[in-house]
């Protein structure tokens, strides 16, 4: 990679970690590109330049979130040998986000509150995040021979959500904690 390529990554990924994390502390809409530029150490034609507007920055953001978010959590289930354990260990790792420091409740959730208009293109990369959730915890389900893995699935889902989300309103994990204790309830009692 030559001297330009590099200042041109350089640049666009300073923009995107500075938006990142302004998006996520203050909230997509409360942020201006003047400010995501500045905390970059670029100018704001070199933002335009690199996302074409604020909703291409909104959008690759969240793309890049989610990359970042599936790692993460694949990373934390290849600790645990069965499906059983690996679907009882999302619990886990939603735990371990919910009660960081910075913990601001689900970017996905939080930029869907936001981002209201279901034609932005935002919208596809938050909608994909949540059905590969579900997707993933039905693969599991499946794989743990629970006998109608897409149920399992939607009831861990919509336990997982709504965990996570009281967990985030109240400031304190033990909702989720709830839903964990919920959602073992549903699979048979050989996993239990």
């Amino acid at each position: 990679m030559d001297r330009v390529d590099k200042q041109k990554s350089s640049a666009h990924d300073r923009l995107l970690a500075a938006a990142s994390r302004l998006f996520y502390e203050k909230g997509i809409r409360a942020v201006g590109v003047n400010t995501i530029a500045a905390q970059a150490q670029v100018t704001k034609a070199t933002l335009y330049a690199h996302f074409g507007s604020k909703d291409g920055l909104i959008t690759e953001h969240l793309r890049a979130r989610e990359q970042r978010w599936r790692c993460d959590l694949e990373r934390f289930l290849a600790g645990h040998r069965d499906p059983a354990s690996q679907l009882d260990a999302i619990f886990a790792a939603y735990r371990a986000w919910a009660i960081a420091d910075d913990f601001r409740g689900c970017g996905f959730v939080n930029a869907a509150a936001e981002l209201t208009d279901p034609t932005h293109p935002a919208r596809a990369i938050i909608n994909a995040h949540k059905h590969a959730i579900r997707f993933r915890l039905e693969d599991l389900a499946a794989a743990a021979d629970c006998p109608q893995p897409s149920d399992t699935a939607e009831q861990w889902f919509l336990l997982l959500e709504g965990g996570m989300l009281t967990a985030t309103l109240r400031r304190e994990p033990a909702p989720l904690d709830r839903a964990h204790e919920m959602a073992t309830r549903l699979l048979p009692t050989q996993r239990v």
